[in-house]
Formats: C-alpha cells, sequence, structure tokens
C-alpha cells in the first residue's frame, strides 16, 4: 500500500512539525525556556524636587528646614550636619542639586556657594571624634544637629523639618542624659518627617547633605599637611586601602575615632573600649 507523501517528501516545511516542537518546549517542565534578549535601558536618576517642602508649607508651615549627616561611617575626623531652612515661595533650586553622594568633588564644590545663596539660612554643626568616642554616635550625632540649629537665626527657626532616613536625631531628648550639652532652643520643638532617601529626593536635604559634605571635606583636607601618610584630602577619613596601612604604620593621629573596633586590629592600637555609652 503507497503513503501519502507528506510535506516534506514534497520539499516542503512541515509546519505542523514546527508547531508541536514549539509547544514541547514552552510546555515541558524539564526544560527550562530560553531568557529573553536582555536589553539594556540607560538609567537616569531622579532629580531632588520641592513636593515634600510644598506640602509641609500648604499645611500652614512657614519655614521648613532639611537635615542631613556626613562622616558617620569615617574613622577619623568629625561628624557632620547640614541644615538648609527654606521659606515659601523659594527661587528655582540651583541647577545640578543631587544628593552629595552622587556628586563628584568638583560638582560639590561648584554648587556650595549658589545654594548657600538659594537657602533662607543654613548651618552646619559637629561633633568631634573625642566626642564620638566618649558620647557614642547616637549622642554625638544629637549633638552636631543641635549645634548646627543653633546657628540659625531665631526668625526664621523651621516648624518643620524632613530628616533623611528613619531614625529622629531631631526631636528634643525626653530625658538629656548628664552628657548632653544645654538645649540652645528650648521649647522649641518642630515636627520632624522622616523619609527614607530624603537625600535623593528633598530639595533641601539634598542641599543640607552638600554644604555639610564640603564643610567637612575642606576640615580634612586643611588636616591632611598634618598627616601626609593618610591622605586625608583624598579619603576624607574614610578606610581607604591608603589610611589603613597608614594606621599600622603610623598609628592613630590626633584626629582618629579610638573606640572603634578597628583600632583592636592595629599592631600596638589601643584596646576598644569596653563601656560601650
Amino acid at each position: 500500500m503507497m503513503r501519502s507523501l507528506t510535506p516534506l517528501d514534497k520539499g516542503e516545511p512541515d509546519n505542523t512539525l514546527q508547531t508541536n516542537v514549539t509547544d514541547t518546549v514552552q510546555t515541558n517542565a524539564t526544560t527550562p525556556a530560553l531568557p529573553a534578549p536582555l536589553v539594556r535601558t540607560p538609567t537616569k536618576r531622579r532629580k531632588p524636587t520641592l513636593k515634600w517642602e510644598k506640602r509641609l508649607w500648604e499645611s500652614g508651615h512657614r519655614f521648613v528646614a532639611g537635615v542631613d549627616e556626613v562622616g558617620r561611617g569615617a574613622w577619623a575626623g568629625p561628624l557632620t550636619v547640614g541644615v538648609v531652612v527654606l521659606a515659601a515661595p523659594p527661587c528655582r533650586a540651583p541647577a545640578g542639586l543631587r544628593d552629595s553622594k552622587q556628586l563628584v568633588e568638583e560638582a560639590r564644590e561648584r554648587l556650595f556657594d549658589p545654594l548657600a545663596r538659594w537657602c533662607t539660612s543654613w548651618a552646619v554643626g559637629h561633633a568631634g571624634p573625642e566626642e564620638c568616642d566618649s558620647l557614642g554616635m547616637t549622642a554625638a550625632l544629637r549633638l552636631a544637629t543641635r549645634r548646627a540649629f543653633a546657628q540659625v537665626p531665631e526668625d526664621v527657626l523651621p516648624e518643620a523639618v524632613l530628616l533623611d532616613g528613619t531614625f529622629d536625631y531631631v526631636s528634643p531628648v525626653p530625658a538629656p542624659s548628664l552628657f548632653d550639652e544645654e538645649d540652645s532652643r528650648p521649647g522649641w520643638t518642630p515636627a520632624v518627617h522622616t523619609v527614607i532617601k530624603a537625600d535623593a529626593k528633598c530639595s533641601t536635604v539634598a542641599a543640607a547633605s552638600v554644604l555639610a559634605k564640603v564643610t567637612r571635606d575642606r576640615l580634612m583636607r586643611a588636616d591632611a599637611d598634618s598627616y601626609p601618610a593618610f591622605e586625608f584630602d583624598r579619603n576624607k577619613g574614610y578606610p581607604s586601602p591608603t589610611h589603613q596601612r597608614a594606621l599600622r604604620g603610623y598609628g592613630l593621629t590626633a584626629i582618629h575615632r579610638r573606640s572603634w573596633v578597628y583600632v583592636d586590629n592595629l599592631p600596638w592600637g589601643l584596646r576598644r573600649k569596653t563601656d560601650e555609652r
């Protein structure tokens, strides 16, 4: 009996066979499907805006402040907090404003003067390395913040504050410790709003981060001449390879934080304090 000719016998493509094979690949659980081709799309960093600030102005707050800190993870140098106060309606923010971590040093320096003119008021406060050691980082952060707000003129003290992160280190502590400085703004209790990634979202917080970063960087560059092996002008007190090598060769300087765990690993270093505060 003669069989009928198939499409392959006739030299034609067998669409039925192709469909069946395709269906098998898609439905067979033991055979992984081929991944879709990767298409790289350019990512655009979002600019900070005044959206959060406008909400607070519209709710009745005349002066709004953005607050951010720099230097918390450094091994040397101060812990620094920047404050930027803005009143409505503000002028347009200087072009190029971003979170300080997204900007190279030259861009931050260029922005410094325009930002200082743009703000209604601004200030930077510091807690030194010895205060970071004796008080602990949380109390030192509050101390630097109080010192920054102490420089803000009383007639522009903000009624509301935008703060990067989830931890409120601006509101007064209900029960201050013996180590706390006297509050220079007694009775001042602004409404504090913590915003995750506020330094990338809120213009006042981004401005505070730039002003604080530039101020602290300038201090570290000034100290670099006294400790050339550490290259503080380049690493700003953070644990770069050069900084770590210099520590093993020269030991601690006068601007190092001595209670941190890295001190335990120095050849002849001081032991880390066990009485954590």
